[in-house]
Order: structure tokens, then C-alpha cells, then sequence
């Protein structure tokens, strides 16, 4: 893939995102710990709180990051900001409005691989990217930046006990492929698990909602 930028220039936009926002990393953290912990132990107001920390990630992303920063050296980030923002968007209706978003750990391949993908996109995907050589700032941040929060939304969503609407799954799923395939050419190495996240991650959902669906026939 040609990129309309170098590598350098990527990473340094980066740094200026993130120097800029302090602390809304920590912030995203804190978010990101309320949301695991009530679909570890959900209350109920619970699914629609993670479902507004899910909202707020996204449109974030979207606006901060993609249309202020990254459309200085990639003019494709309007389109990517714009599809952030629509996903943050649906978020709201489909998990706050209508409740179709049910966030309930359960043991099992959903909910190992699920908590896999959320440790990953919080704790192990920082980490490698400092051995790589691009730590903070000038990394993809947890919460702030696409693909680590790509890869935390699919974790929830196999923690979910309800089907998953179909339309809340294809724009993670398309930046699961448009992430990682800028990552080999930017040779971002962790952004290599977001293939994984977005191609099994859907996989496992869209089979655990068939399921449901046979058996409730």
C-alpha cells in the first residue's frame, strides 16, 4: 500500500496527539476499567453504561484524532474520522436507547478470547510497541488512537450475552482490514493482532448469534 505520508511523519503525529490531549489517556484507561468491570459484574445500568463508553471512544477517535490530527498528512482521514463517528453513533441507540447491546462475561472460547483481546489492546499492545521502539508518545494510545480501541471493542462484544446487531459489527470489521494492512506497510507489529481481533472476533460472534437463533427455533 502507498502511503501519502512517511513513517516518520505518521509517528509524529502521534506524538502531538498525544501530547496534546494529556490526560485523556488516563482517563480512557479509567473507562475502559469501569466498562470490564460491570460486564464482569453487571448491574443494572451496566450494558448501557459500557455502551456509552463504547459511544464516547469511537466519536472521540473519530473527531480528535482522525479529523484534528491525522488529516494533516492523510486527507483519508475525514472518510475514517466520518465511519469512527457513525460507529460511535450507532453505539448510542443499538446499546442505550433500544438495549440491544447486553454486556455479561460468560466462560467459554467468547469469553477467553474476549478477555484475551481486551488485555491485549490495554496492557500487551503499549508494551510491544515500546520493545518495537515507538513508546508513548509516539505510539497508538489505548482508548485515543483506532486500533487499540478496535481491538478492545471486539473483546466486549464477545463478552455480550445477546445478538449483536449486525450493523454495530461492519465498521470494526472494516478497520480491522484497512488497520492492518497500513500496519505492515508502517511496520506497526502490534497493530497485527487487529487482523485477528477483527476476522475471529466477528467469527465468533456472528456464530454464537446463529446458534442462539437455532436453538430458540
Amino acid at each position: 500500500m502507498n502511503m501519502p505520508f512517511t513513517t516518520e511523519q505518521f509517528f509524529q503525529v502521534f506524538e502531538s496527539y498525544n501530547l496534546a490531549i494529556r490526560p485523556m489517556q488516563a482517563i480512557a484507561y479509567l473507562l475502559a476499567l469501569i466498562a470490564v468491570v460491570l460486564a464482569l459484574k453487571p448491574i443494572r445500568l451496566s450494558s448501557g453504561i459500557i455502551s456509552g463508553i463504547l459511544t464516547f471512544f469511537w466519536i472521540w477517535i473519530g473527531v480528535a484524532y482522525h479529523f484534528l490530527y491525522f488529516a494533516e498528512i492523510n486527507e483519508a482521514a475525514y472518510a475514517f474520522g466520518a465511519l469512527f463517528v457513525l460507529q460511535g453513533i450507532l453505539f448510542f441507540p443499538a446499546g442505550i436507547l433500544k438495549g440491544r447491546l447486553s454486556f455479561a462475561f460468560k466462560p467459554g472460547v467468547n469469553g477467553l478470547v474476549g478477555a484475551l483481546f481486551i488485555a491485549y489492546a490495554m496492557v500487551f499492545y503499549p508494551i510491544i510497541g515500546a520493545v518495537l521502539g515507538h513508546g508513548y508518545p509516539r505510539s497508538p494510545s489505548f482508548g485515543v488512537t483506532p486500533c487499540p480501541a478496535t481491538i478492545f471493542t471486539f473483546g466486549l462484544l464477545l463478552w455480550t450475552d445477546k445478538r449483536v446487531p449486525r450493523h454495530v459489527l461492519w465498521i470494526p470489521l472494516l478497520w480491522s482490514l484497512i488497520g492492518f494492512s497500513a500496519a505492515l506497510t508502517l511496520r506497526v507489529r502490534e497493530d497485527i493482532a487487529l487482523l485477528a481481533a477483527g476476522l475471529l472476533g466477528a467469527a465468533l460472534i456472528l456464530l454464537r448469534d446463529k446458534l442462539k437463533t437455532s436453538r430458540e427455533a
